[in-house]
């Protein structure tokens, strides 16, 4: 059995998430848990705009809306989830560049957490 990888939550992304419908949640959790174990959920793809696979974003669509959760694997110590939204159509599937800002903040932000955790 593979060892799994503690998700790390910034937390307005949990706080996001548990406002979801429990379907998209379940979905969101499962996707998150195969990358715990080092594997990749069809759902996920790597966010263009962030030079690597590092960040993955996961597309579910629900009841006529998008959902998305944002997570990095670029950290040895965890799984960070970094932003969870509905997205709003103005620009098709584009992810829209507030929640691109958005998502380079957390990621430097979980960067920070996980430089203190291997002090």
């Amino acid at each position: 059995m593979k060892a799994i990888k503690p998700l790390e939550w910034i937390p307005a992304a949990k706080k996001a998430l548990k406002a979801m419908p429990d379907a998209v949640q379940d979905d969101f959790g499962y996707a998150l848990y195969l990358a715990q174990v080092g594997e990749k959920s069809d759902a996920a793809k790597p966010l263009h705009g962030f030079g690597s696979a590092g960040v993955l974003e996961i597309v579910e669509d629900f009841d006529r809306a998008t959902y998305r959760a944002i997570y990095t694997v670029e950290f040895d110590d965890a799984i960070y989830v970094l932003h969870c939204f509905q997205k709003k159509a103005k620009q098709g599937s584009k992810t829209p560049k507030q929640d691109i800002d958005l998502v380079r903040d957390r990621l430097k932000e979980a960067e920070r957490i996980s430089r203190g955790k291997q002090r």
